[in-house]
């Protein structure tokens, strides 16, 4: 047996941990692990995109964990924070700033100029961008409407669809009377109820109003505030939609459209891959009808994006995943699958015809593109102001109380 003075004795044991949390550290960075929010009929979808980049990398040991869309996001904040994946899928607009603004986010302006997206993804740019910078890579996106059943239509003697909101409550009208639940909602999800506002308040006020609001820069006691829930309560007062909306969540309300239970729903075009193929034939999209035919229409367009945390691990095969899930050919594949519309302006327009008439909404507004309610608002007023949306679904005779509670909020967190 050798024996080792301690001096040198501890200089062994140093350089062995130097040299094994080496190895170990190459092994940590040689594995890319990303976390995917989606619900079940999404994971194919997305799996065969990452087969294709396993294939087209076969060095890069990826690890793909799917998380559902609710727990994903109350836990995104805390991975970014301390010990994130090397990519995470997300939302673009303020959802991607709030993260950005904390320096939790990997500045991602490089990529974009190196691989082109400056030009395939210009009309997604702006919403990617925080203080400058862009720190997303664009996926799909949705346009919103109404999801209905021809023949439920049909069935209450609807001969057309909707144009107008007088029309589309004459509609509801025919509905009931035909015994037939006019709207399904899954108000237990409360972005759901968000689609409701943010249609309501772009038809009415104009989507110039809706952005002061989601700023901050306009109190929720203003009238035109109060106009948008008085409309809306219209429909809770006549019962038009389905009953115990609030038990629902959107995992658990296609059957209502599938079975024929209700008539529409306001969702987006990535929900069209919830019908099955027998049904498919029977189901139509349309936009929100027009409410004031002076106010510009104008749309919600969210869009789906990936992200690199500031404090990945393997920054170098996250750049790489992100420049193969960008090009046209993997986009237009995300969104077809999806029942999304691609935003890559080289990728194949959608042949499905629902994704058509969203791409055709979208393409043809001329008031505006809005990111969604929680998407345009900081998180902390747009979960209040969701969890309101419940309260008032609950108890629609509490607007004033309501919009008060609001206000307050709004006060506190922008100190305006």
């Amino acid at each position: 047996m050798i024996k080792m003075k301690p001096r040198a004795f501890a200089a062994m044991c140093a350089l062995s941990a130097a040299l094994f949390s080496g190895v170990y550290a190459d092994a940590q960075a040689g594995q890319l692990n990303v976390n995917v929010s989606a619900r079940g009929n999404q994971r194919s979808t997305w799996q065969d995109a990452f087969d294709k980049f396993k294939k087209a990398n076969p060095n890069v040991d990826l690890k793909v964990t799917y998380i559902t869309e609710e727990a994903y996001k109350v836990q995104m904040g805390g991975w970014l924070a301390t010990d994130p994946p090397d990519v995470v899928s997300w939302h673009d607009g303020e959802r991607m700033a709030y993260y950005a603004k904390r320096g939790l986010l990997e500045d991602l302006s490089p990529d974009w100029k190196k691989n082109g997206w400056d030009q395939q993804y210009a009309s997604v740019k702006e919403a990617s961008t925080y203080n400058g910078k862009q720190y997303a890579a664009p996926l799909g996106y949705d346009a919103y409407g109404f999801f209905y059943r021809k023949d439920l239509f049909q069935k209450a003697g609807i001969t057309s669809e909707p144009k107008t909101w007088d029309e589309f409550l004459d509609d509801c009208k025919k509905l009931k009377a035909a015994g037939i639940a006019p709207i399904a909602v899954a108000a237990r999800d409360s972005w759901t109820l968000a689609a409701w506002f943010d249609y309501l308040d772009l038809r009415i006020n104009g989507n110039a109003f809706h952005q002061k609001l989601m700023a901050g820069d306009a109190p929720y006691t203003d009238p035109r505030v109060k106009k948008v829930y008085t409309t809306w309560k219209t429909l809770m007062d006549n019962h038009y939609y389905i009953d115990n909306a609030l038990s629902y969540d959107l995992d658990s309300i296609s059957p209502f459209l599938v079975q024929g239970k209700a008539a529409m729903m306001l969702m987006g075009t990535f929900f069209s891959s919830s019908f099955p193929a027998d049904v498919k034939s029977q189901i139509g999209f349309m936009r929100f009808p027009v409410i004031d035919p002076k106010v510009p229409t104008a749309e919600d367009g969210p869009v789906n994006v990936l992200l690199i945390p500031a404090k990945a691990k393997n920054k170098a095969d996250a750049h790489k995943l992100l420049a193969f899930m960008e090009t046209p050919e993997i986009n237009a594949d995300l969104a077809r699958g999806w029942g999304q519309l691609p935003s890559n302006s080289k990728a194949t327009e959608p042949d499905d015809p629902i994704s058509k008439v969203g791409f055709q909404t979208l393409a043809t507004t001329t008031g505006g593109i809005a990111q969604f309610y929680d998407r345009d608002m900081t998180k902390e007023m747009a979960d209040e102001g969701m969890k309101a949306m419940q309260q008032f679904y609950n108890d629609p005779s509490q607007i004033d109380a309501l919009l008060a509670r609001l206000e307050v909020t709004r006060k506190r967190i922008y100190h305006k």
